[in-house]
C-alpha cells in the first residue's frame, strides 16, 4: 500500500512537483545523519514548548523552503515499537471535557507502509459520559480488526454530540494523535457513522470535510442537523458536498429514519451532481444486519475514492468565518454580511485562479509548490476583475504552521495568499 500521490492524473503538476522535490532531495539524508531526525522530533512534539523547539531545530537544519518541504513530505521516522491491537486513549478538549477514543491497529503493522484510517462514529449520543476503562467501544469494533487499515472509534455523549463544535475540534485532533504514532495514508482517511454516528458523518461532510476522503452515513438522517432539539440548527449547503462522495444506507422499514424520508435529500444530491450511492435495504429496520452483504461494495467505494488534497475546482458556502470556513486549500476569512452566507466557486488552471464570490469580504488561497509555479506570477480574478497578479513568496513558517495544525504530508502548504475584497 503505497503513499497516495496528490495530483495524479495531471502530468503538468506531476512534472512540476517532481522538479521541485528533486531540487531539494539531496539534503534529506544529511539531516537524517546529523545526529538526529529533526522532522521526527517536530512531528512528535505535543506541548507548545516542544513544538517551538521542534520548529526552531527544523529551521536551523534546513537551508530553504524546498529542503524543508522535501523533509516534511517524506515525513518522520515512524517507529515499529508502537502498540498494536485494540487500545484506549483520551484527550482533553479546550472546554475541559475528556474525549475518549479507541484505536485498532493491525498486529502486522509495518512503519514503512502508509495505512488507511477509518473513523467509526457510534450511535446513541444522548447517553451519559463514558468512563475510563470501559469496553463499550470494543463490542462489535475490535472484531473488525483488519491487517490493511487502522480503525479509530471516538466517543460521543450528551455533552458532546458528533455535530457539536467540541467534536468538530476533537475528531481532527484525534486524527493528529494517531498520525503522530502511525504511518497514515492521508488521502485515505474515511468516516463511517451508524445512526447518530451517520448523522455525524453528514455533519462533517457538510461543515468540515478537508481531512476526509469519503463518508459512509448508515441509518442516519441529515435532517437532525436542522433540529434544535439536538442543540443545533445548521443551514446545509449542498455545494459543500462536491468532491466528497457519500455511501448512504437506510432501511426501508427503519422506525426512526426510513429510507423514504431521505428521498428529498437524495433528489437534491442528484440535482447538485454530488457523487453518492444510496442503498435502500428492502425490509430493513434500524440495524446493520445488512452490513456483511454490503461490505464488498462499500470497500470498492472507498478504494475508488481517495482524497485529492488539491482539486482544481472547489466550492464552499460558509455562514461563519471563525469555523466551518475552510475547504481544502480555500478559506473564507471574512463575510461581507451577517445576513447572507459567503458563497465561493473557484477554478484553478496552473497559476490562474478564477473565482465567483458572493457576500465575501476576504478569503485565502493555500498554495502548494506541487500545484503552482512560485517562480511565475499568480493571478486571481474575482467576478471578472483581476484582484491580484504578482509573485507569491513561500514561507517556512507558513509550512510549519500548517503541518503543526494538520500533520498532513499530502496537503503541504508553503504560502497563504490573503485577498481582501473590501474597498480601499
Amino acid at each position: 500500500m503505497a503513499d497516495s500521490n496528490p495530483g495524479t492524473g495531471n502530468p503538468k503538476h506531476l512534472r512540476l512537483a517532481a522538479a521541485w522535490l528533486l531540487a531539494a532531495s539531496a539534503p534529506v539524508s544529511a539531516a537524517e545523519n546529523s545526529g538526529g531526525n529533526p522532522v521526527t522530533e517536530f512531528w512528535q512534539a505535543v506541548t507548545p514548548k516542544e513544538q517551538r523547539a521542534g520548529e526552531q531545530a527544523l529551521l536551523a537544519a534546513s537551508d530553504d523552503v524546498a529542503t524543508l518541504y522535501a523533509w516534511l513530505k517524506e515525513g518522520p521516522a515512524f517507529s515499529s515499537d508502537v502498540q498494536t491491537g485494540a487500545w484506549e486513549a483520551a484527550r482533553t478538549g479546550a472546554d475541559g471535557l475528556i474525549f475518549r477514543y479507541g484505536v485498532v491497529v493491525p498486529d502486522s503493522y509495518d512503519p514503512e507502509v502508509s495505512y488507511p484510517v477509518e473513523f467509526l462514529l457510534h450511535g446513541g449520543v444522548a447517553r451519559p459520559e463514558w468512563g475510563p476503562g470501559v469496553d463499550w467501544w470494543r463490542s462489535g469494533y475490535a472484531s473488525l480488526q483488519r491487517e490493511d487499515r487502522i480503525f479509530v472509534v471516538p466517543a460521543a455523549w450528551r455533552d458532546a454530540f458528533w455535530w457539536h463544535d467540541n467534536q468538530a475540534d476533537n475528531l481532527p485532533a484525534v486524527l493528529r494523535e494517531v498520525k503522530r504514532l502511525y504511518n497514515v495514508d492521508d488521502n485515505r482517511v474515511s468516516m463511517t457513522g451508524i445512526s447518530d454516528g451517520g448523522t455525524g458523518a453528514y455533519f462533517f461532510a457538510f461543515k468540515q470535510p478537508s481531512e476526509w476522503a469519503s463518508f459512509m452515513p448508515y441509518i442516519g438522517h441529515p435532517g437532525v442537523l436542522r433540529n434544535p432539539a439536538g442543540g443545533v440548527n445548521y443551514r446545509l449547503y449542498f455545494e459543500n458536498l462536491t468532491a466528497k462522495p457519500l455511501y448512504i444506507v437506510n432501511g426501508e422499514l427503519d422506525r426512526l429514519y426510513p429510507a423514504a424520508s431521505l428521498q428529498s435529500f437524495i433528489d437534491v444530491l442528484i440535482e447538485a451532481e454530488v457523487e453518492h450511492v444510496f442503498r435502500v435495504i428492502e425490509g430493513g429496520g434500524h440495524d446493520t444486519r445488512w452490513l456483511p452483504d454490503e461490505t464488498p461494495a462499500i470497500e470498492r467505494f472507498k478504494t475508488e475514492h481517495p482524497r485529492d488534497p488539491f482539486p482544481e475546482s472547489l466550492q464552499w458556502v460558509a455562514d461563519r468565518d471563525d469555523r466551518y470556513n475552510r475547504n481544502m486549500w480555500l478559506r473564507v476569512d471574512r463575510m461581507a454580511s451577517a445576513d447572507f452566507p459567503a458563497v465561493m466557486k473557484v477554478e484553478r488552471d496552473g497559476n490562474r485562479f478564477t473565482i465567483e464570490a458572493t457576500a465575501v469580504a476576504g478569503f485565502s488561497l493555500l498554495l502548494s509548490p506541487e500545484e503552482v509555479d512560485f517562480s511565475e506570477p499568480i493571478t486571481v480574478s474575482v467576478n471578472g476583475e483581476t484582484v491580484y497578479e504578482n509573485l507569491v513568496e513561500q514561507s517556512a513558517q507558513t509550512l510549519l504552521r500548517w503541518v503543526r495544525e494538520t500533520l498532513d504530508r499530502q496537503a503541504l502548504v508553503t504560502a497563504e495568499l490573503n485577498i481582501s475584497l473590501l474597498a480601499e
